[in-house]
């Protein structure tokens, strides 16, 4: 299977950043996007789409990324996911990952099918991650960041397994939602926590559940067609 290239980067200017999220899908924890730029002279090698790489071949590849590119990260809290709802609260996260790295970019590659609501020339391509090089890079810190934040969490909040799950709505963090209620940095507009969370007196009151925001399926890169879109 062919790994990401420069093909999409080489039709713009630079420097030319690429964008990434991490953590729509997940009960629990801030989303996390990444900006990266990468140099074309010095590129590590194994870059990939983040879903396909192990955990210490992310953790490797971040190292190297940082070390050789300009790199920016955005966090959206919870309280944003369940104020604005998890789609506009990844745009936020991207819109301050690519202000944090502290150059402006000529373009950005923005993974997904949209771009955020921002004055910058940029342009969305689906399956990027597994197509673009500077946006694979993006998912790779974006990745391993918000892995590395699920885990500091779970020490502070233990019980949900979330050094193992990262949040996700596996059967055991349900189980343990269940029986422990929602925790601070559960999202109560996911449908999951919400329905727990009018059941807890000492908690506020759930927000609108969304029932199709504890999941994001995503079609296998080798399937989906490259399809971009042009913002700016």
């Amino acid at each position: 299977m062919a790994r990401p290239s420069f093909k999409f980067e080489k039709a713009h200017p630079t420097p030319l950043a690429g964008v990434d999220e991490a953590g729509r899908g997940p009960l629990a924890g801030p989303v996390v996007a990444a900006a990266v730029i990468l140099d074309r002279r010095r590129v590590p090698r194994g870059i990939d789409d983040s879903k396909k790489l192990g955990a210490e071949a992310r953790a490797d590849l971040c190292r190297k990324i940082r070390s050789v590119a300009a790199v920016g990260l955005g966090i959206a809290t919870v309280e944003e996911i369940d104020a604005i709802n998890i789609l506009w609260a990844s745009m936020l996260a991207m819109e301050r990952a690519v202000a944090a790295l502290g150059v402006d970019p000529a373009m950005v590659l923005v993974d997904g099918n949209r771009c955020p609501r921002w004055n910058r020339p940029s342009q969305w391509v689906i399956s990027g991650d597994a197509l673009c090089l500077s946006i694979a890079a993006a998912s790779i810190v974006a990745k391993y960041e918000r892995d590395r934040m699920m885990i500091e969490h779970d020490a502070a909040h233990p019980g949900y397994g979330w050094a193992q799950n990262k949040g996700y709505g596996t059967p055991a963090h349900l189980e343990a939602l269940g029986r422990l209620g929602p925790s601070p940095l559960h999202r109560r507009s996911f449908a999951p926590v919400a329905q727990y969370s009018l059941f807890s007196s000492d908690m506020n009151p759930a927000g609108p559940a969304c029932s199709d925001a504890a999941g994001i399926v995503e079609a296998p890169a080798a399937e989906a067609p490259a399809v971009v879109g042009a913002f700016g």
